[in-house]
């Protein structure tokens, strides 16, 4: 039988056109499913991802401003920007994080140190931003990066603009510096507008007008290719950058009060009588800022955290001493006052000063008095604790109190740097509330010399020492004169109004003696200078002394021996500058704080001296430059005309 005639060929036609149909029907539905999904995503989704496209290939980059500049009175640069390059990651280019630091590690560019912090900088940030890694990168780790960059991919090299402070250690308590932003800050600030800012200001001016300085964050929208690369810049806001502002110190008269302080711990400030303006602020030891801009060692960090002599303390405006004599002017005026003494009032003094009825023995620092008695004028000049004592019994706390509280003690200044401790002066309420009993009359005689209680910075008694050269006249202290061109105006509080305008006399009169008195316990101070200081020694004890004892310094620790204190203005009858001067353990207010305080103030005189000169020199030139424009602009003779148009005349006829 043939195998043909088995076929049956209409049912093979059958099956190949129904497997023909089955596939075209299917060939035909996909095709009818793709048409159908190209026409959902290109017309009905077609915005939806044309904008997920647009976020793929355009990114916004935020653009920090420059921070705004610093400048002494006279333009001098005391903060700056320089540039300085940035190991930064971005993020999305990156597939492992965690193998391209161990690379990184490998090519010892970071740190396990520099791993946390990028980990808790990077919330801060887009995953398509740079977020730094490393700051301040040397010339060789560009170098190795650049050398590496296939087996770094995400990792740049950005240049930045970063602070640095080329005057160092001379400025760093009261201009402050800035730092790497940390934590705590991030919670307060404005996200927006500090993307792409590292830095703020960590203390001092550069704290306090952080606002002014930092200025406004720009962005642009760039375009990038698929590996994140910027092709080109779509849409760009500039940033506003910060202000720059002008401080009234004084650059020259900074160095010289660092000078003067040595290696000795303490503290100098000087007001300028007419603006409260901070010539200037110095408190030793100090540090240099530039070590904490991109982030201190632990090494270094730890070296000034330890140092005894605490180099991180601002001294002038958180270290607070008992002021000693330095505030008996503040008493004598507060005694003419209240009419407890006048002028002609005389004291007896064997040397020390009894209450009634009380067997102890309040002492003068010297032991065998200052004479049979002691009138207002001597008391000033020789600094008499017996006419004291008895001053401050008759006024009483609550007049003692009032009148402290009248020159600024025991309350902050309003000075225009963050963290200023207000110091303290005692009331029978402030004992209590310390815990500390009732007030007894002795507390008050304590007072009357400085002593006991009562606590003040150095800046405070510059503006109580300014406050007496201006008469009553209370201006605030002040560290910035100018933001950008403007100049910022004094802040003043009511003055102090005396009964007796003599009173003010007075006292001026008796602050003089202190250095050009016959007995002036600072009386050294006025050989070589042309002018008048009035002013006032201290020294405050730092260790108490058992009645009848003798003070042995000898006998004590360095830092257990007395503070030394001076304050001065200058010159006496129209005072250009108010000076107060504290000097941790060096015993003699007269012969240690004083000669600084005459270094400052004998150098800012000269300032002014010559400041003086140049504006007078100015203004002669001036004048020559007027009367030469004014000669060229008389009338010229008919005469001279004539002969100039001949002149003329003659000249185009040989041109011609």
């Amino acid at each position: 039988m043939r195998y043909d005639a088995l076929r049956d060929s209409a049912k093979e036609h059958r099956v190949i056109h129904l497997r023909i149909f089955v596939a075209l029907f299917f060939v035909v539905a996909l095709i009818a499913i793709l048409v159908y999904r190209y026409h959902h995503l290109q017309i009905n989704q077609h915005e939806i991802y044309h904008t997920k496209s647009q976020s793929n290939r355009v990114h916004l980059q935020r653009v920090p401003p420059s921070r705004g500049l610093i400048y002494d009175r006279n333009g001098r640069l005391l903060a700056e920007n320089q540039p300085s390059f940035t190991m930064a990651l971005v993020r999305d280019r990156i597939n492992d994080t965690d193998a391209v630091f161990a690379e990184l590690k490998r090519l010892a560019l970071i740190d396990d140190d520099d791993i946390e912090r990028f980990k808790k900088r990077e919330e801060r940030y887009r995953i398509f931003e740079s977020v730094p890694l490393r700051f301040n990168l040397t010339d060789e780790q560009i170098a190795t990066v650049a050398a590496n960059r296939v087996r770094l991919e995400g990792v740049e090299v950005n240049a930045d603009l970063v602070r640095y402070y080329p005057e160092g250690e001379f400025f760093v308590h009261m201009l402050g510096y800035v730092g790497r932003i940390n934590e705590r800050e991030l919670k307060s600030l404005d996200v927006e507008n500090y993307a792409g800012t590292n830095h703020i200001g960590k203390i001092g001016v550069e704290k306090f007008y952080e606002d002014v300085l930092h200025g406004t964050t720009g962005y642009e929208n760039v375009e990038t290719n698929a590996q994140g690369r910027v092709l080109r810049v779509l849409e760009r806001v500039d940033p506003v950058p910060g202000k720059n502002i002008r401080l009234h110190m004084d650059l020259d008269l900074q160095k010289v009060a660092y000078k003067a302080l040595g290696s000795f711990r303490g503290a100098i400030v000087a007001i300028d009588t007419h603006t409260g303006g901070v010539l200037a602020a110095v408190s030793t030891p100090s540090y240099n800022p530039n070590l904490f801009v991109n982030g201190i060692s632990f090494k270094d960090y730890n070296a000034l955290r330890d140092d005894l002599d605490l180099p991180l303390y601002n001294r002038v405006i958180q270290a607070q001493y008992p002021p000693g004599s330095t505030t008996k002017p503040v008493i004598s005026f507060a005694g003419l006052e209240t009419e407890s003494v006048t002028i002609n009032s005389r004291v007896k003094d064997p040397g020390w000063f009894q209450l009634p009825n009380d067997k102890r023995r309040y002492r003068d620092w010297k032991r065998q008095g200052h004479g049979d008695t002691v009138g207002f004028h001597e008391a000033l000049e020789q600094s008499c604790d017996v006419y004291f004592y008895d001053l401050a019994f008759k006024l009483g706390i609550r007049n003692i109190y009032e009148y402290y509280d009248l020159f600024g003690l025991g309350k902050r200044t309003g000075i225009d740097v963050p963290n200023e401790r207000k110091g303290i002066n005692p009331s029978p309420d402030w004992k209590r509330g310390q815990g500390r009993g009732r007030w007894f009359t002795g507390d008050s005689l304590n007072l009357g010399i400085g002593q006991g209680f009562l606590l003040a910075t150095p800046m405070q008694l510059a503006y109580m020492t300014s406050i007496l050269a201006n008469q009553g006249e209370r201006i605030m202290p002040r560290m910035v004169s100018h933001v950008e061109n403007i100049p910022l105006p004094k802040e003043a509080l009511p003055p102090i109004e005396a009964n007796k305008s003599a009173h003010w006399n007075y006292v001026r009169e008796g602050l003089e003696s202190v250095i050009h008195g016959r007995k002036g316990t600072a009386r050294r101070l006025r050989n070589n200078i042309d002018y008048r200081i009035a002013g006032k020694s201290g020294t405050a004890q730092v260790v108490g002394i058992a009645q009848g004892e003798r003070y042995d310094a000898k006998a004590l620790q360095e830092r257990q021996r007395d503070h030394a204190l001076f304050v001065a203005y200058a010159p006496a009858r129209k005072p250009d500058i108010a000076v107060a001067v504290m000097v941790e353990n060096g015993e003699g207010g007269s012969s240690v704080a004083g000669p600084m305080a005459k270094q400052v103030i004998d150098a800012w005189i000269k300032t002014l001296a010559r400041e003086k000169q140049k504006k007078a020199q100015a203004l002669e030139a001036l004048k020559a430059e007027k009367e030469a424009v004014t000669s060229h602009q008389r009338p010229i003779p008919l005469e001279t005309t004539i002969q100039n148009l001949q002149t003329t005349e003659d000249q185009d006829g040989v041109n011609g």
